[in-house]
């Protein structure tokens, strides 16, 4: 078995306007930095409906293709956006996550990493917001549940905005642990320690700005880390932002290329212990190109690793 990347030529043609922070660029940025590492790379199935309904009503979705407009760019909110490829950007996204959930489950790669855009973390039940229009690793989750019947799953967002969205899919389960560390105060104004869910299944850590990688991975280790451990996922999937990075321009948490390293390897002796060593990552932010590009690459390198 080997680390599989999934994406899809569709998912750069969700274009946003121009000067807008999550460009085309991004996944252009992370697929070139991902060739010398020669991995498998597979296109991204559309995904079904019934995917996007384990997490989203199907109001949401109507309204999703609704809005999708046949030309220019159609403003959900003050930062999402819709040009006409975006509806089979987002469907692409969802299948890539659902695809590398199955194919980790099914033995068939021993981790993935989904290369998508737009991303999904603050996606909420009814809501398209901060980038993102339908929670991509929230639905993930779900699949690995209802369609493969395992009964534990933890998702670990490192993102430097909190993944409000996926909380906001995941919290009333029990069997999804949700963990997110996030600069505080930042957009998207939620993550607070009290934060817990109505099934208690959440931890929120907040960052302070200026964080740096020691601390940051003092914190993981202390805090969250052992949360994962007392869970025992059968699975875990990944809200892999890179924003958290010195050089990145929407925040001021100042990590490292190789603190994403760390925390990679982290998460993999987690699930080497508990998950089978299964773990689908899923892109999420990250906006200086070159920071993105270094961070991503170095995410993948310790999958390949691990996986081989």
């Amino acid at each position: 078995m080997a680390t599989i990347v999934l994406t899809h030529p569709d998912c750069s043609t969700h274009v946003n306007p121009p000067g807008h922070a999550e460009q085309v660029a991004r996944l252009d940025a992370v697929l070139a930095a991902l060739e010398p590492l020669a991995l498998e790379t597979i296109k991204a199935p559309f995904a079904a409906d019934g995917d996007i309904l384990r997490a989203h009503p199907k109001a949401h979705l109507d309204s999703i293709r609704r809005a999708a407009p046949e030309r220019g760019n159609r403003r959900l909110d003050p930062d999402t956006f819709m040009s006409p490829g975006s509806l089979a950007a987002a469907f692409r996204a969802v299948g890539a996550v659902v695809r590398g959930v199955d194919l980790v489950i099914e033995g068939r790669a021993a981790n993935a990493f989904a290369a998508i855009r737009p991303p999904g973390h603050h996606a909420e039940r009814e809501t398209a917001m901060g980038f993102c229009l339908f929670g991509n690793v929230a639905i993930g989750a779900k699949h690995a549940l209802d369609h493969h019947g395992l009964n534990r799953i933890a998702i670990l967002d490192f993102d430097v905005h909190h993944g409000n969205g996926t909380q906001d899919l995941v919290q009333d389960d029990p069997r999804i642990l949700f963990c997110s560390s996030h600069e505080m105060p930042l957009y998207p104004g939620t993550g607070y320690p009290d934060e817990v869910g109505a099934a208690g299944n959440c931890l929120n850590v907040p960052l302070r700005s200026g964080t740096e990688g020691p601390e940051f991975r003092r914190i993981w280790d202390e805090v969250v880390f052992p949360r994962v451990e007392a869970h025992k996922p059968d699975l875990i999937l990944i809200s892999a932002g890179f924003d958290a990075h010195r050089r990145d321009p929407l925040a001021s948490v100042n990590l490292e290329t190789e603190d994403f390293a760390w925390i990679t390897g982290r998460i993999c002796d987690l699930a080497d212990k508990h998950a089978k060593g299964r773990v689908v990552s899923a892109l999420e932010g990250g906006y200086d190109l070159v920071a993105l590009a270094d961070s991503a690459a170095a995410h993948v390198s310790v999958l390949k690793e691990r996986g081989q």
